[in-house]
């Protein structure tokens, strides 16, 4: 029984079969990482600054227009390095199932209207005067607002302003290309017809934890928009009670008619880091792309250590060490992120753990050198 335990050794005739099994479409299970202990994603950790992503989108200004007969969108994703190999057909992960991107819409432009099988949010970064549409309901923007637009529902965006509207998006495509769910349709019109009164679910959410009686009946997105100063307030009423070791005073954007996650299979949160804060870390089997909406600290990810600042957007695969720090003195720090825990709910892969060693902290091994402008 004892030798049954010692690992095959590779010998010159078994490796010349593997390749044998490789030219047949075959493989050897014998070889293959199918029993490891522990998941390992293709995405690695890793940070985007926002000075280089500012500096692409205004050469995408100078060179695209948007509107019909032109492009859909004027937006540069974020592509993981540990998932370059995927780029080809596409997916454009910052994890192996979430894709973000940076927009931007110039004044009197129109985003054509389309619909798509993948769920898509949107976190309002700086500019006024733009507003989207979903589904016949506008929404305007303004910065600190969450929107989202539900899988294959029609949504257009407008610039209306006089200045450039930013925001970033998020959506499971990297999800819905690995199951072959991608189904993508256009408007036939530039926009779609406008038939209720602007802003509506923000009007009929004004009492925050409160539901119209007609909303009992669960819906897909019965509060399209969660404006920004709701939000705050939610947070600031966390002051009075301690922070969490591990996510400070978080909250989790809900769909108000069914409790769940805003958006179906990507989840959104906002969290605020007191002034000193320093998390203890901790993994969990869902990722997560963290948008820096306010402030300065730094993020250590597996013993590296990613130092951020307003603006800045963060890669954390799934199952990855991390804790978070304010450094400043003065401010606290908020922190918006996505991430794909409601598909590692409803699949049954969640799991969480707490660093035990060093308190819960971990040694710092290298800091993250990111590209620059």
């Amino acid at each position: 029984m004892a030798e049954q335990k010692v690992k095959q050794k590779w010998t010159p005739e078994l490796l010349n079969f593997h390749d044998e099994l490789d030219e047949l479409n075959l493989g050897p299970l014998w070889a293959s990482v199918f029993s490891k202990a522990e998941p390992e994603s293709k995405a690695i950790p890793y940070m985007w600054k926002k000075d280089l992503i500012l500096k692409k989108l205004e050469k995408a200004k100078e060179l695209l227009q948007v509107g019909t007969g032109s492009i859909d969108r004027r937006a540069v994703y974020l592509i993981n390095p540990g998932m370059k190999d995927m780029q080809p057909h596409g997916w454009g992960g910052a994890t192996q199932t979430l894709y973000a991107a940076v927009q931007v819409l110039n004044p009197g432009e129109v985003a054509p209207s389309h619909r798509h099988m993948t769920s898509a949010q949107r976190f309002i970064i700086e500019g006024q005067g733009a507003s989207g549409t979903v589904n016949g309901v506008k929404y305007n923007f303004e910065p600190g607002d969450f929107v989202v637009t539900p899988a294959w529902t029609w949504h257009d965006h407008k610039n209306e302003g006089t200045e450039p509207v930013i925001w970033m998006d998020a959506l499971d495509i990297p999800f819905c290309k690995g199951l072959g769910t991608f189904f993508f349709e256009k408007y036939p019109e530039e926009t779609q017809p406008i038939n209720e009164i602007e802003d509506l679910g923000v009007h009929r959410y004004k009492g925050g934890m409160v539901r119209p009686i007609t909303d009992r009946k669960p819906s897909p997105a019965p509060l399209g928009s969660y404006k920004w100063d709701l939000t705050k307030q939610s947070l600031d009423g966390l002051e009075v009670l301690a922070p969490d070791p591990f996510d400070g005073h978080t909250v989790e954007y809900i769909n108000p008619s069914n409790g769940q996650d805003a958006n179906g299979r990507v989840g959104a949160r906002m969290t605020k880091l007191p002034v000193g804060f320093e998390g203890k870390a901790h993994r969990h089997a869902h990722s997560c792309i963290y948008h820096v909406y306010k402030g300065s600290g730094y993020t250590v990810i597996n013993g590296t250590k990613f130092e951020w600042e307003a603006g800045d957007f963060i890669a954390l695969p799934g199952w990855a060490w991390h804790e978070h720090v304010n450094t400043s003195t003065e401010e606290e720090a908020l922190l918006f992120s996505t991430n794909d825990l409601p598909l590692m709910e409803m699949l049954g892969f969640e799991r969480e753990e707490a660093y035990q060693d060093y308190n819960g902290r971990q040694e710092i091994a290298k800091v993250f050198q990111p590209i620059l402008p």
